[in-house]
């Protein structure tokens, strides 16, 4: 039996697409977590879970690992990159007219239905992940969504909410690297890669610590780094004694571009910059996503 599975849910009016990987014996195990990986700004469900390697470590870890597919920005027109990507509604404003605006956080709600009903998903162990603009919607759905997602782990994207409030506690993992031309550790005007950019609205990206201060106080924690370590090129800060032992930690890699860590952008190094092997960020993740189980009462 394939464990490569395609489905279609409907979200108001629109038809919607993903992809799950179920993990070897998934019939016979008792409820597994989930782990929904949201694809960068014109890549696709199936080229996330080719860079990420997130299907074999669900293979190994045993997890449901789930791929949705964001809308065109065109969605009367085949999605293509750079022409017409695909795009997530991610809370900056800069993709969509409030004509073809997609109801994002509603996919993730009807996607975490589906799950529910049709496999043996463990719905206190929720987590979401992203990269680039898909980093940016995880952001948004752990804010809005903070009553169903138990942790989520944003790599190389900018969280755009004004306000973090949450419902409930939300761990949070961030990695980007030292060399992200695409987004600026400090923040700032960066350039976009897509065809027609300037129909994009450009903002320039507010600075990273100040997003991740104002979740960990969000989540209880103190305003500043607890625990501070460095090894192998890799920089960790961790914002500990939140409420439920909640916690934020902020990974950044020397040298990575904008690149998943530990995989390979389909994108030239001209554009993207270098990838790295000094951190296997799927790896990381889960191993912090490990450590999280929502209360019985969410």
């Amino acid at each position: 039996m394939a464990r490569d599975r395609r489905y279609k849910i409907q979200v108001g009016q629109r038809s919607r697409r993903w992809l799950i990987h179920l993990p070897p014996g998934h019939e016979d195990r008792a409820a597994l977590p989930i782990v929904i990986m949201l694809h960068g700004g014109g890549a696709t469900a199936r080229s996330a879970a080719m860079e990420t390697g997130w299907s074999d470590l669900a293979d190994r870890a045993g997890f449901l690992a789930v791929f949705p597919d964001a809308l065109a920005r065109d969605p009367s027109r085949l999605a293509s990159f750079p022409a017409n990507p695909q795009l997530w509604n991610d809370g900056s404003n800069r993709y969509f007219t409030s004509r073809n605006e997609p109801d994002d956080i509603g996919l993730l709600n009807v996607l975490l239905d589906e799950l529910a009903e049709r496999f043996e998903a463990d719905m206190r162990r929720v987590f979401v992940t992203g990269f680039s603009n898909g980093a940016s919607m995880a952001f948004r759905a752990g804010m809005e969504l903070s009553h169903r997602i138990t942790a989520i782990a944003p790599v190389a994207g900018t969280c755009w909410l004004d306000r973090i409030e949450l419902q409930k506690p939300v761990p949070l993992c961030y990695i980007t690297g030292t060399a992200d031309p695409l987004n600026p550790i400090d923040g700032g005007p960066t350039k976009i890669i897509f065809e027609g950019s300037e129909l994009i609205r450009a903002q320039p990206k507010p600075p990273l610590r100040d997003t991740l201060r104002k979740w960990a106080i969000a989540n209880g924690c103190p305003d500043n780094e607890t625990g501070v370590q460095q090894a192998d090129g890799v920089r960790t800060e961790t914002f500990h004694g939140g409420l439920d032992a909640a916690q934020v930690v902020y990974l950044t890699v020397d040298g990575l571009g904008h690149v998943w860590p530990g995989g390979k952008s389909p994108l030239p190094e001209s554009v993207v910059g270098q990838p790295s092997d000094k951190l296997q960020g799927t790896q990381r993740i889960w191993q912090f996503f490990q450590q999280f189980t929502a209360p019985h009462d969410r």
